[in-house]
């Protein structure tokens, strides 16, 4: 088919117009491809940066229970006077005070120098254990009464009392009508345990 001059005149602008129309077309095609790769990368990205940030949550959450779980154990020791130095006037105090509640008629003890009895590695610093033995001799109507003493001593909360060993023996002593007679002794050894947190120190 075969167009005249004035034919290929009157199709010239038309054609161009498809041309530009083609090429528009393409070009959009080319601009929504390029958009559409870009968002599906901005999806992986955000999808990336929001897992990450569940999984720092997570990690802070678990950071804090373990933090407030720690904060619980060390205001529990600070309640029972276990962290820190050593409170011998306290002990003193503790026994006297034991001595006249449970009226001991006879009770002596003697607390040793303290030692170390092991190092725990911590954050941000070792936590060092001590402990001091208390030598005590008691004259006991019955063995309830070392009962009490020891139930007493230990909610004195001045240290972490821990029995090494108790003995009872019978002291050979027959009773009287007139006075009260302890027929037993008991000889014990306990550790007065303190912890000492070297961070604290400083």
């Amino acid at each position: 088919m075969n167009f005249t001059a004035a034919e290929l005149k009157k199709l010239a602008l038309p054609l161009l117009l498809l041309v530009v129309l083609i090429s528009a077309g393409a070009g959009l095609i080319l601009w929504i491809q390029s958009e559409q790769k870009l968002a599906e990368q901005q999806l992986v990205a955000a999808r990336a940066e929001r897992t990450q940030a569940r999984e720092r949550l997570t990690r802070i959450a678990e950071e804090e229970k373990e933090v407030n779980d720690k904060l619980a154990v060390y205001r529990q020791l600070k309640s029972l006077h276990i962290l820190g130095e050593e409170q011998r006037l306290e002990w003193a105090d503790a026994m006297t005070r034991i001595r006249t509640t449970r009226e001991l008629l006879d009770l002596r003890y003697l607390v040793d120098r303290q030692r170390l009895i092991g190092t725990f590695a911590g954050k941000p610093a070792a936590v060092d254990f001590f402990a001091s033995t208390m030598k005590v001799d008691v004259a006991l109507l019955h063995e309830g009464d070392l009962l009490a003493f020891l139930r007493d001593l230990r909610d004195s909360a001045n240290a972490y009392y821990s029995v090494r060993r108790c003995t009872i023996t019978r002291t050979g002593t027959a009773a009287t009508g007139t006075s009260i007679v302890p027929r037993l002794r008991a000889e014990c050894e306990i550790d007065l345990i303190t912890i000492l947190d070297r961070a604290a120190k400083t």
